[in-house]
């Protein structure tokens, strides 16, 4: 009897005895690691095709999500206040962080207000320019041009403030010229400018 042909055509294909290459394996494809702030895994929030780290107030723009898992306790929240003359257990040493001598080291020891440790303070090397008036009085403007265009004949700091020409009275209602007054008014005001005096006596109006 002859020898039988194995394999042919026809015969079924060998199966192979390699293992599938794994994702976390070498000579598969590497598994990406996790960035800082997001979730590893399938539970990783997605923004498009691009990850996005997950804040406290979630991850979609102009969204702000919180939940228990998400809040922060305020900065120093548990911090204790400092225990001094306790010895070393404290951990703050003999001395409570004060030293041995010293200025510092003693008790009711204070320093004046920008003292940098005996160099020039700040406050002495800058230049000092101007001056500052301490009595100086701030007005509420009105010109003539605006009184022109108001309606009505007699105008006080009131009637001023109600129609919402000025917005705070401040120190007093001034009076300035700039523009043309071609009507007879009567104005009441603290203070006016020569030019605008000379326009509202000039148009027979009155001031007061």
């Amino acid at each position: 009897m002859g020898a039988r042909r194995i394999g042919g055509r026809n015969a079924a294909p060998a199966t192979s005895t390699r293992k599938p290459s794994r994702p976390d394996k070498p000579g598969g494809a590497r598994k990406q690691p996790v960035r800082h702030g997001e979730r590893s895994g399938n539970n990783a929030e997605t923004f498009g095709h691009h990850r996005r780290p997950i804040s406290m107030f979630g991850t979609m723009p102009g969204i702000r999500r919180m939940n228990l898992t998400t809040i922060r306790k305020p900065a120093k929240a548990n911090e204790n206040r400092k225990r001094v003359g306790r010895g070393m257990g404290s951990g703050m040493g003999k001395t409570s962080t004060r030293g041995h001598k010293g200025q510092r080291s003693r008790s009711g020891s204070r320093s004046m207000r920008g003292f940098e440790g005996g160099q020039m303070p700040l406050h002495r090397r800058l230049p000092k320019r101007g001056f500052t008036n301490i009595f100086r009085k701030e007005y509420a403007i009105v010109n003539v041009s605006a009184l022109e265009a108001l309606a009505g004949d007699s105008f006080d700091p009131q009637s001023l403030l109600a129609l919402g020409v000025v917005r705070k009275l401040k120190d007093g209602l001034k009076v300035l010229g700039s523009g043309d007054l071609k009507r007879k008014i009567t104005i009441k005001a603290h203070i006016f400018s020569k030019s605008a005096l000379d326009k509202i006596q000039a148009a027979g109006g009155l001031r007061k």
